[in-house]
């Protein structure tokens, strides 16, 4: 997805929001921050972002998002499980009504025959009380994987919730 599209992406995501006189926020490790980013690309992002999390380290994850060090431990920073605490302490902190967390494998080191680089795992919550995992597993190099990951995370809040009546 080039730039461009990102960022047309990044502003339907931001209309829906705003109509809904909702915000969201964004837990992110592999991505680094990418989401977050790209939301704030577009002027006015400040009517539906408030804040987001880069919880790059199992500790940042635990400090700021409230995942639990056992959860971690027993299933891996990439991992469902750790993905939906991601969701669930990012959208509690920042007080929004509509969360996005990404951990993964962005490489080119760190991945296994079970999580080869590429595995990306997605969480998404509401304050409704909705949530949804997803795995999808990119290829290309570490900007390429990170990038993918960042559209993606995007293109599921849009339809997942947002195209929702």
């Amino acid at each position: 997805m080039t730039d461009h599209e990102l960022m047309q992406l990044s502003e339907a995501v931001g209309q829906a929001l705003k109509q809904r006189g909702a915000t969201v926020t964004t837990a992110e490790s592999c991505t680094g921050g990418w989401v977050a980013k790209v939301i704030t690309d577009i002027a006015g992002s400040s009517a539906w972002f408030d804040r987001g999390f880069v919880t790059y380290s199992n500790e940042a994850k635990m400090q700021m998002i409230a995942v639990r060090e056992p959860t971690l431990i027993e299933h891996g920073a990439v991992s469902e499980p750790v993905v939906v605490e991601m969701a669930i302490g990012a959208l509690r902190a920042a007080r929004a009504d509509y969360a996005i967390s990404i951990s993964g494998i962005a490489g080119p080191d760190g991945g296994s025959a079970q999580k080869p680089v590429g595995t990306v795992w997605f969480g998404f919550a509401t304050a409704q009380g909705e949530g949804v995992t997803r795995r999808e597993c990119f290829s290309g190099d570490r900007e390429s994987v990170r990038r993918q990951a960042a559209a993606y995370a995007l293109k599921t809040l849009w339809q997942q919730f947002l195209q929702k009546t």
